[in-house]
């Protein structure tokens, strides 16, 4: 990506898209349409104990949605001992507990699920006022701990205020993060922020994630964190490994973005979603241990008699989510 050199200085849209202006929004949308894929995930989680007990809560089962239907899955886990697993019935973010005693810890998460995603006209888009979000979407136009948005508001103004509102303010938003950030592999660390990757200029998916919500957000666009796995990234970015990327709220629902441009958004299978980093981490680990880097496996089905599809690039705006509750 590289920005627009013209007098607008606005970042470039990726090929296939066009560029955003008034002029260009459709009179008559394009009729939705849905595409299905099927992936077979396997991650394996290696630590060695250290403290006589350790407590862990781990983000690393996929979330249980409309759109999201898990065929099924394993978890073993080489330790003895109480494992809970529990569904938060908003979000369908299911998040495991267990303690683990000193030794060797060994995780293993085997999953089939299909997907169903809804692939819209961007240009059919618009932003939603704030009067009209629903309440649940609130939350996520505020601050959090590491989308410092308060602290980008000059910022965001200037890049971005001038543009019609819609679908496409948010692909400039990523475009434009895409094009100021380089991603590096063990360039961040857990305390890294957005304000932080904006001065560095260098991050991980989860620092192009961090940034990219806190612009949305200070352009009054509620963007939420999301976790999952990088299908398709390149093999030179290292071994695969979880993913962070971006929901953003327009139109009815939540449409998913990749800032970093690492992988192919359709092969996300979502693990859970939340304000960022610390509401979602993929292991947040209570004593001392030594962790070994995961081994993770992904393959996606190709069998269009079936109606699956392998994931891939898409121009349309690509979301999982099934829109608003219906509301009594």
């Amino acid at each position: 990506m590289v920005t627009n050199p013209g007098a607008t200085g606005l970042p470039a849209i990726d090929p296939g898209w066009p560029a955003p202006g008034p002029a260009l929004r459709r009179t008559t949308p394009e009729v939705v349409t849905s595409s299905r894929c099927r992936i077979d995930l396997h991650i394996e989680l290696n630590y060695d104990i250290v403290s006589p007990e350790v407590d862990f809560i781990l983000n690393i089962h996929a979330a249980q949605t409309a759109s999201q239907t898990i065929v099924n899955e394993r978890l073993a886990v080489s330790q003895p001992g109480d494992c809970q697993v529990w569904t938060e019935p908003a979000t369908g973010n299911r998040t495991m507990r267990l303690t683990a005693s000193t030794g060797v810890l060994r995780i293993d998460y085997d999953l089939v699920v299909d997907m169903k995603h809804r692939l819209d006209d961007p240009m059919s888009l618009a932003e939603v006022p704030v009067r009209q979000l629903p309440p649940e979407v609130l939350t996520y136009l505020y601050p959090s701990r590491y989308c410092q948005s308060d602290r980008l508001l000059a910022l965001a103004t200037a890049e971005f205020g001038h543009l019609p509102r819609g679908y496409l303010r948010a692909v400039a938003i990523r475009d434009w993060v895409n094009a100021k950030v380089r991603f590096m592999s063990a360039s961040s660390n857990s305390n890294t922020s957005a304000i932080d990757t904006l001065i560095e200029r260098v991050g991980v998916c989860r620092d192009f994630a961090h940034l990219m919500i806190a612009l949305c957000r200070a352009s009054n666009i509620p963007a939420r964190f999301a976790t999952g796995t990088d299908y398709g990234a390149d093999p030179a970015l290292g071994p695969p490994d979880f993913q962070a990327y971006v929901e953003v709220y327009v139109g009815s629902r939540w449409y998913i973005f990749d800032p970093s441009g690492t992988a192919i958004p359709m092969g996300f299978v979502r693990f859970a979603t939340g304000r960022d980093a610390a509401d979602v981490a993929f292991a947040t680990i209570f004593g001392s241990v030594r962790s070994r880097a995961p081994v993770i496996r992904t393959e996606a089905l190709d069998d269009a008699s079936r109606g699956f599809v392998l994931p891939h690039h898409d121009r349309h705006a690509l979301s999982t989510d099934s829109g608003p509750p219906r509301r009594v």
